[in-house]
């Protein structure tokens, strides 16, 4: 599978994150820039690519469902193997919405086997929207890696009060952005705005991988 990689990169010795795109926007939309920047900015390296959907979607021009869950799974075992060959950091796999959903579901050998350290999600789409009766946490019960999940707490897929009910593994640490959206986005109502929800998300994640990335011995 060819999968071109844009590198946001930081020093020598920086922790690795691979950042994956959600549904409907691309790895180069500006909410993908502009979180590997600021993660970059806090000497994480940072890697997004395209799923194979998104890469026919913008090569032909014309909008393309996501591919079902085992080829999305396929592709991230390929990027993650393909990233290795480039890099001995410590990797993270992660990413906004779908892309980070479909990061916790790699097999938890795969991801000993590849080394991974840990998992990060931006917006995780925790039902669909308006499905909050249909909840996608079963494999979230389990996990056996850390899981750092960065939510806004009016998130149409995954509120504080709904998500709050549930019974995830305690290796999972949600962080909670007041008045965000799935996005990230606060109304102005509430005085914040949403490059201080991006900057706390990045600052958040950065504090989360420099603390996890000895997880294992490179």
């Amino acid at each position: 599978m060819d999968n071109n990689l844009i590198w946001n990169k930081a020093g020598d010795y920086s922790p690795l994150l691979i950042l994956a795109h959600g549904a409907g926007a691309g790895m180069d939309s500006a909410f993908m820039v502009t979180m590997a920047t600021l993660l970059c900015e806090r000497n994480i390296t940072v890697v997004r690519f395209n799923f194979p959907y998104m890469q026919q979607q913008q090569a032909t021009g014309r909008k393309r469902p996501p591919d079902r869950k085992p080829k999305l799974i396929e592709c991230w075992n390929e990027v993650i193997k393909q990233v290795k060959t480039r890099s001995s950091a410590p990797i993270f796999i992660g990413g906004k919405s779908m892309g980070g959903r479909i990061a916790t579901m790699l097999e938890p050998d795969t991801m000993s086997k590849l080394l991974v350290s840990g998992v990060i999600c931006i917006g995780y789409p925790f039902y669909g929207a308006g499905k909050q009766d249909n909840p996608r946490i079963e494999h979230l019960k389990t996990v056996l890696l850390p899981h750092l999940i960065i939510q806004g707490d009016r998130d149409t897929m995954g509120n504080i009060t709904t998500v709050l009910t549930y019974p995830l593994s305690k290796l999972i640490d949600i962080y909670w952005l007041k008045d965000g959206s799935h996005d990230l986005c606060p109304r102005k109502s509430s005085g914040l705005t949403h490059n201080q929800h991006l900057d706390k998300a990045a600052e958040v994640i950065s504090n989360f991988i420099h603390d996890k990335q000895n997880r294992y011995t490179y």
